[in-house]
Formats: structure tokens, C-alpha cells, sequence
């Protein structure tokens, strides 16, 4: 699917870039992933909207290693989705779940399958007490 879920671990919740590089670092990162898409959201091409610097993240369960994959422009509607645990928090499951169908082409039994899927991988990650950094992919700025 082009739109999935990617639930942070729990012991990960409210690190972000954002909040741990300064404000000219940040500035760079997201510039620089707004430079590479053109203007568009890079998963449903959105045009002429407001975009939102995202992170990729990957986790070595293995090794306990969270790992920054890449920093990507996203629109709105994509970031809600990515980041459903929050969006139904703030009482947007609807619209997000309309997008996932919309964007995946999918029907609302996959969308429920595709986030029982990320729920089962959000538990299994959340059993690892403590996760170690790896900002690897921030070299090129710093």
C-alpha cells in the first residue's frame, strides 16, 4: 500500500527531530525533504497544500535500535493517517480512514486488516523497555 500506519513506540513518544535538533538544523531537514518532492506530498501527490515534514522511522527489534530511515513531505490528510493513534485522539478517524481507502484503493475491511497489522507490530515494539538512536541519516546536514 503507497499510505500505511507507522505507530511510534510508546518509550518513543515525543522525541522528535524537531524537538532535539535547533530550529536552523530543522529548518534544513525539512527544506530539504519539501526540495525532493516537488512541491507535492510524496505519497498521494498532493498539490498546492500546506506540507508536513514527516520521519521514517525503522526498528531493529533484534538489536532495539530505532533507526531514521528518511524525512518526507506529506500533506495533512497522508500525516493523520501515518499517525492514526493521534488522529482518533483528536476524533479524525473518519476522515483518515476515508483517505487510507481513497489513496491504497482499498475497502474499509482492508483498511481495519492494514491497521490490526500495525496495532500487532505497536504492541510487539512496545515490549522493548528501551530503544537506542540512530539519527545516521542526519550526517549530510550536520
Amino acid at each position: 500500500m503507497k499510505l500505511n500506519f507507522e505507530l511510534v513506540p510508546d518509550s518513543c513518544w515525543y522525541s522528535n527531530l524537531r524537538s532535539m535538533l535547533s530550529p536552523l538544523q530543522w529548518d534544513a531537514v525539512r527544506r530539504e525533504a519539501y526540495a525532493r518532492s516537488g512541491g507535492k506530498c510524496v505519497i498521494c501527490g498532493a498539490a498546492g497544500c500546506r506540507l508536513e515534514a514527516h520521519e521514517q522511522w525503522e526498528y531493529d527489534e533484534d538489536g532495539c535500535v530505532q533507526k531514521l530511515k528518511n524525512v518526507i513531505a506529506v500533506c495533512k490528510n497522508c500525516h493523520e493517517v501515518i499517525h492514526i493513534g493521534r488522529t482518533q485522539l483528536m476524533g479524525r478517524e473518519v476522515e483518515a480512514s476515508e483517505h487510507f481507502m481513497k489513496v491504497n484503493g482499498c475497502n474499509y475491511a482492508e483498511y481495519r486488516k492494514a491497521l490490526k497489522e500495525a496495532n500487532t507490530a505497536h504492541i510487539r515494539r512496545n515490549k522493548i523497555p528501551e530503544w537506542k538512536l540512530d539519527l545516521s541519516y542526519l550526517k549530510k546536514f550536520i
